[in-house]
């Protein structure tokens, strides 16, 4: 949180925040019941709810954010390219140009939409040109990160090589044949501990309070024990998940009891987005499925809207869960369901939304 005068960004006057939202009037005065990101007794902070804007790509921008504000969203997590062809931001221009900076900025706050967080998710450990111009996507994100203000990165861990001179990355997940564990003893000790242990300092050095990595599939870090092992080797309190659950889901984990396992002081953010299993095909062939996302009739599971995959129920249990171990940041609805439109897809799963978590969305 923000203090009430907090610095100004890129020459504009200093506000006060909740996040990255401006505040004032009698939200301003509100704000004195809180101090250092703390709640007085007996009050508490809400999740917020968040859209990650690739779920209206094909939106132009500001018919992106007139949607999203329309259907409920307080803030945006902006994808900055990498895996997403970062549709709602120029990277290299918003760098370049106070000006742009300041009209994206503008542009969301009138429509009371937060900036929450930058994502540069891609795999800057590959051992080869796509895994260094992912590095200089994650370098520029942490450069813009600071000259908006943003305290908060969301990406992936990435998947380096097997051994030296590899130019593939290489995902183990068997602890057999024998060269799989030697496989990823090097590729943690020699490569992701001591990336992760320079990037944490690079981001600290942007303003950057926290890296939310998402535990996604052919990432070294895909589920609670992973990222423990990460952050726990690189000794920094930077490094926190990006909770994903559908990505447990596939794999058979259950997100809840993952939930107890990582405590809400290693979860920095949700990717709030379902799977289901598609018995047809699960049955028979298991959840070990090559086929691309696009061929959703032929898959053993699926990204689905919210409640199409997991009931309301299931998701009431998984918030109120998630409130109750203390977590009270930014639920971001990731949309990658490809049997509906965007924009049905995101109102059916803001309604389930709005449901399943413990807050008065009347108020």
């Amino acid at each position: 949180m923000r203090e009430p005068h907090a610095k100004a960004i890129d020459g504009m006057p200093p506000r006060c925040y909740i996040g990255n939202r401006p505040v004032a009037g009698r939200r301003r005065a509100y704000m004195g019941k809180f101090k250092s990101g703390h709640i007085t007794p007996g009050r508490r902070m809400d999740m917020k709810l968040c859209f990650v804007t690739d779920g209206l790509s094909k939106m132009p921008f500001e018919e992106m954010l007139d949607h999203a504000a329309a259907v409920g969203f307080e803030s945006l997590e902006v994808p900055c390219g990498n895996w997403s062809a970062a549709p709602h931001l120029d990277l290299d221009g918003m760098l370049a140009s106070a000006g742009k900076r300041r009209a994206f900025m503008d542009a969301l706050s009138a429509r009371g939409l937060a900036l929450e967080a930058l994502n540069c998710s891609g795999n800057q450990l590959a051992p080869n040109e796509e895994g260094k111009a992912h590095q200089a996507v994650v370098e520029k994100t942490f450069q813009l990160a600071e000259l908006l203000g943003v305290e908060k990165i969301v990406m992936m861990s990435g998947c380096p090589g097997g051994a030296p001179g590899d130019t593939t990355p290489n995902w183990v997940t068997t602890s057999w044949p024998p060269i799989t564990t030697k496989i990823l003893e090097w590729q943690w000790n020699e490569v992701a501990i001591p990336y992760w242990s320079k990037t944490a300092e690079q981001a600290k050095a942007h303003g950057i309070k926290r890296i939310a990595l998402e535990n996604h599939g052919a990432q070294l870090v895909y589920n609670p024990e992973t990222l423990i092992r990460l952050r726990d080797g690189v000794g920094s309190d930077v490094i926190g998940l990006n909770f994903d659950p559908s990505h447990l889901m596939w794999m058979g984990g259950d997100p809840i009891l993952a939930l107890y396992k990582l405590g809400a002081g290693r979860i920095y953010h949700i990717h709030a987005k379902d799977v289901r299993i598609e018995r047809r095909f699960h049955g028979e062939d298991g959840a070990l499925d090559t086929k691309t996302i696009d061929k959703f009739a032929e898959r053993t599971w699926n990204y689905v809207a919210l409640g199409h995959g997991h009931d309301v129920r299931w998701w009431k249990e998984f918030f109120s869960v998630l409130s109750m171990l203390g977590y009270d940041g930014a639920v971001s609805m990731e949309m990658e369901d490809l049997t509906m439109t965007q924009l049905t897809a995101v109102k059916k799963s803001m309604a389930v939304l709005k449901e399943a978590i413990p807050r008065d969305f009347d108020q």
